[in-house]
């Protein structure tokens, strides 16, 4: 319906007042009082631009050769953008403007640009290997998506449980390698030392936070287990405190 040439300001399309009351079926002074009475609904740079003086003269000569409705003598300009013709048409509220704003968006603010057909058998050829490689480009993204997905999602109850075996497992194994006889806060440490270890190698705050990705990389941390020094030490601390109590019954 609307064949026009665009016409951009500060890089945005826009519309005169005149245009939009042409387009709406209202007269100018109807958009005036629309924009008057609800101002602070309007953002200017948004909606729409306030031209004077040296910016006016400089879009009058910008659009010399456009068809363009602007009264030469005027000493101010509004230049209303695609959210500032759309808020208009909201609140003309008629059937009319709606339709027409529909129209300009599909056909002015937004043309289609036509997609030139290939001519000759090289540029067909052309366009089957470029859509060849979008879509194997997308199906890759969409494999490294899942992908990781797959690897984010949280370690399922069987694994968790193996897990936790596992960390029991290694630290019998390593009192009982090492001829240690434990009380009950004693062996907590090494469980203490364990957990710290598995929440320093997967970045996580609590073992119910482990993902898939996790169960490899806890497998092989547990596997090098090793108390540390720190732990060793608390252990050979609590184990005097008991022998001091003993002595004192």
């Amino acid at each position: 319906m609307y064949k026009l040439e665009q016409v951009k300001y500060d890089d945005q399309v826009i519309l005169t007042t005149d245009q939009l009351a042409e387009f709406y079926g209202t007269n100018v002074d109807n958009i005036k009082q629309n924009f008057s009475r609800n101002q602070n609904k309007f953002v200017e740079g948004k909606h729409y631009y306030l031209l004077k003086g040296a910016q006016l003269k400089g879009f009058k000569s910008q659009v010399t050769n456009c068809y363009l409705p602007i009264n030469k003598f005027a000493s101010q300009l509004y230049l209303w953008t695609k959210r500032g013709a759309s808020r208009h048409a909201k609140m003309l509220g008629t059937d009319r403007a709606w339709d027409v704003y529909d129209e300009l968006e599909e056909n002015y603010f937004n043309p289609k640009t036509q997609q030139r057909l290939p001519q000759s058998p090289t540029e067909m050829l052309k366009l089957a290997i470029d859509s060849t490689l979008e879509t194997a480009d997308k199906v890759e993204k969409l494999t490294t998506r899942m992908d990781d997905l797959e690897q984010n999602a949280s370690i399922d109850p069987g694994e968790y449980n193996y897990l936790s075996k596992r960390i029991s497992s290694e630290v019998q194994n390593y009192v009982v390698s090492h001829h240690m006889t434990l009380n009950q806060k004693q062996r907590s440490q090494l469980y203490k030392d364990v957990n710290r270890g598995v929440k320093e190698v997967t970045g996580v705050k609590t073992r119910s936070q482990l993902r898939k990705k996790d169960f490899d990389v806890v497998d092989r941390y547990l596997m090098n287990w090793t108390p540390s020094p720190a732990t060793l030490m608390i252990i050979e601390q609590l184990d005097d405190e008991a022998k001091g109590q003993e002595r004192l019954f």
